[in-house]
């Protein structure tokens, strides 16, 4: 080929590739939003792993992937850095050799969102690094970062659905903050669930003034209280989109409505000495009703 003549269907055959890659790192790295993910339609599925698959590679740099690969502290640093760098030129550009970072830029500017998303997340990864405990401050600039923008990434991919209700300010605005709500709820549950494995493996402790060694069980329900309130107040959100995003939002929101059920009946003492998880079963069944009836959020 003419090197004069640029071709839209190399460019196009890329980032298909690079979309598809996007759909084997959800695959082998969360079989819930996997399982959530199955029902979208094939565009929206895709674009969702996009997102998914950028937020997973840089969570994998700071949470010790890299660290075993044998890379030092300042070494996982600057590999971040370099990350968000491609990020931001892939943004600007629309093109990056790695392929989840073009698949996701590919994603962004077609939904309309940048750096006021990918920022914070990468804020967030770098408090990975140098914060060991937070307080109530750093813990929801943390979570904003590191969850709520997530669920706003994967917004601006539904709000382009033609069911969802987004044509009025306040209607995006419902959309917005219960994006921002769900997001925080999972993050929690992510907490809860992975107490003890950030304590002791990465040196973190994101609850302030809870020991993970000395939960009590007050400081348990005053958690799991914190997050179910989250998860309720996502509701008018989830509803207010297309049928298709609705049911496999719903599925994710019933999957982590479950988690948090079953990390609420195990004592406080013993959270930080298992991983609590969602048998295979019950996580199809709760994709059953998600699917049968889609406006119930249970």
């Amino acid at each position: 080929m003419h090197p004069d003549v640029p071709s839209t269907a190399s460019l196009s055959l890329f980032t298909g590739t690079a979309l598809s890659s996007s759909g084997v790192v959800i695959g082998r790295y969360s079989t819930s939003f996997s399982l959530a993910c199955r029902t979208l339609p094939g565009p929206v599925r895709r674009d969702i792993a996009g997102i998914y698959a950028l937020v997973r590679v840089a969570d994998e740099v700071v949470d010790g992937t890299a660290r075993a690969a044998g890379l030092d502290d300042a070494q996982v640093r600057a590999a971040l850095d370099g990350y968000e760098a491609a990020v931001n030129a892939a943004l600007a550009t629309g093109f990056a050799t790695d392929l989840v970072i073009h698949g996701f830029a590919d994603v962004a500017r077609r939904h309309g969102f940048g750096t006021e998303l990918t920022a914070p997340f990468f804020a967030s990864m770098r408090a990975d690094l140098s914060v060991a405990e937070h307080d109530g401050a750093s813990l929801d600039s943390y979570i904003y970062g590191s969850a709520e923008v997530v669920g706003l990434m994967c917004l601006e991919v539904f709000m382009d659905m033609p069911g969802t209700r987004a044509e009025t300010p306040e209607q995006r605005e419902l959309l917005r903050s219960t994006a921002r709500r769900l997001g925080a709820a999972f993050q929690k549950v992510n907490f809860l669930r992975d107490l003890g494995a950030d304590h002791e493996q990465l040196g973190r402790t994101y609850f302030p003034g809870a020991d993970p060694e000395h939960l009590t069980e007050a400081q348990k329900a005053e958690l799991l209280a914190d997050l179910t309130a989250d998860l309720d107040a996502a509701v008018p959100g989830i509803l207010a989109l297309d049928r298709r995003a609705r049911r496999a939002v719903a599925m994710a929101h019933g999957l982590f409505r479950e988690l948090a059920r079953r990390i609420g009946r195990i004592p406080a003492q013993d959270l930080s000495r298992q991983r609590i998880s969602v048998p295979s079963a019950v996580k199809l069944r709760i994709a059953a009703r998600s699917l049968s009836d889609s406006a119930v959020v249970a």
